[in-house]
């Protein structure tokens, strides 16, 4: 049976991806912490990691593409999955009495204008479902969780408010990321990272190499880079495989003019069937 590990408790919207991504029919290692599911890919106890790492509204997850720079892992398939978010207490409880929010900073910040309008304190956790797990194990009143509706189905909770997120719109990314390389696919896409040398024009020769070979770029996110202060390095994704002649020739070229270089993986494109 695949066995694959997701950040977060049983009902976490990592669980959905999983899902989506395998199928029911595999083994769930639930994880605490983001780093911890790219360690069970590291040492071989599952297949598989599945990890979030764009929203459509709040932007990267930057903890992933952190991780993704420093383990020496694949991404193996991509994955947009819609998420709507439901306000969820314990049974009986009002939303009027109701004066603490928990749930994960990215979903917080998902449901911003909902939120605005209570008068509750919201307190970060480290998990959608985790936050409503919590609130039945400790039976928390006046408390409520941001999560997925089947967390409240998984934990007993009762839907207070459905759909509370910002913008319908609201989609997230995620990745499977593997010891193994995806074969290619019908469509292809490719994640990269690299460092640009420290002169004038330097990005716009990188941006010309793609540019020149019809290449079409679909992400470019700087970061800081951890090895020396007030420099980055630039995560790239781009339409096609990197073992297609064009783009080992766009490669090559790439390699003249960067410091440092570092190919995450060419996977199968996600459909973008957003309903």
């Amino acid at each position: 049976m695949v066995r694959v590990a997701f950040q977060g408790e049983r009902g976490a919207f990592s669980e959905d991806a999983v899902i989506k991504l395998f199928g029911k029919d595999v083994s769930f290692l639930p994880c605490v912490r983001l780093r911890d599911v790219f360690q069970e890919v590291l040492k071989e106890s599952v297949n598989f990691g599945v990890i979030p790492v764009e929203n459509s509204q709040a932007g990267s997850i930057n903890e992933s593409y952190d991780l993704l720079l420093t383990y020496p892992l694949n991404i193996f398939a991509e994955l947009i999955l819609k998420v709507s978010h439901c306000l969820m207490a314990l049974p009986r409880e009002k939303l009027a009495d109701i004066r603490t929010i928990y749930s994960h900073p990215q979903a917080l910040a998902q449901c911003e204008e909902f939120l605005n309008q209570l008068k509750a304190e919201l307190m970060p956790s480290y998990d959608t479902a985790g936050s409503a797990k919590m609130i039945k194990e400790r039976q928390l009143r006046r408390c409520a969780a941001i999560a997925s509706r089947r967390a409240a189905d998984i934990y007993g909770l009762e839907v207070l408010v459905p759909q509370i997120e910002t913008n319908i719109n609201n989609y997230t990314r995620f990745f499977a990321i593997s010891k193994q390389k995806a074969k290619p696919a019908r469509k292809n896409k490719t994640s990269l990272v690299f460092a640009a040398k420290h002169v004038p024009g330097a990005l716009h020769s990188i941006l010309g190499i793609f540019a020149a070979r019809n290449i079409n770029l679909t992400k470019l996110e700087s970061r800081p880079s951890k090895s020396k202060p007030w420099e980055y390095v630039f995560y790239t994704d781009f339409e096609g495989h990197i073992d297609s002649e064009v783009y080992q020739g766009a490669m090559k070229e790439l390699q003249k003019e960067v410091t440092f270089i570092k190919i995450l993986g060419s996977y199968p494109q996600a459909e973008q069937q957003l309903d």
